[in-house]
């Protein structure tokens, strides 16, 4: 099917990625956080079953292949709950920002099975937060976004089909996750 629309959050300025600030300059966490959702931006703009692409952050970004959809600042759940309303309850993908080695691939994979299941999860490669949510029915879902927000997203939606790959798992949220990122570019330059 090729009726899915994708909505990408994104926080910018210097509150971008906050918790790499041991580790990163503002300026080196904004310039990350835009790299990454550029990445991911582009890459849904070309899975077929995508038909419209939305941002929802502060600002535009008139260079990426999407719909801006303003982030008025009430936190990122209510934020989501208003954008799925806005855009009419139709299936919908939430898929975070900063997922490095996202491709066409696991996104497919994602839709798929949530066009099977009706609603489908991709957990962080810890097994604790949600890194994507696929929607395909119209029935109530309340974000969950935050600690656990696996458990939280599953108690809503027990069928939900769980997509474990490794690069919708692989997100960048700590100085751990960052050196991780550092270790497998090196690994690929060698």
């Amino acid at each position: 099917m090729t009726d899915w629309a994708a909505l990408v959050p994104l926080k910018q300025g210097v509150e971008s990625k906050s918790r790499l600030r041991d580790a990163l300059e503002p300026a080196e966490r904004m310039a990350l956080a835009s790299a990454m959702a550029a990445r991911v931006m582009t890459c849904l703009s070309k899975a077929d079953a995508i038909n419209s692409l939305y941002l929802l952050a502060p600002t535009v970004v008139p260079e990426w292949p999407s719909h801006w959809l303003p982030d008025s600042g009430r936190g990122l759940n209510p934020e989501l709950e208003g954008a799925r309303a806005q855009l009419g309850n139709r299936p919908l993908l939430v898929i975070h920002a900063d997922l490095p080695h996202l491709t066409v691939e696991d996104v497919q994979a994602l839709l798929a099975a949530a066009d099977e299941c009706g609603c489908a999860f991709a957990p962080d490669r810890h097994g604790r937060g949600t890194n994507a949510v696929a929607i395909r029915d119209a029935n109530p879902f309340r974000f969950a976004f935050g600690q656990d927000s696996l458990m939280s997203h599953r108690q809503q939606r027990p069928a939900a089909a769980i997509v474990e790959r490794a690069a919708l798992g692989f997100d960048i949220d700590t100085p751990a996750d960052l050196a991780g990122l550092h270790e497998m570019f090196s690994a690929r330059q060698d």
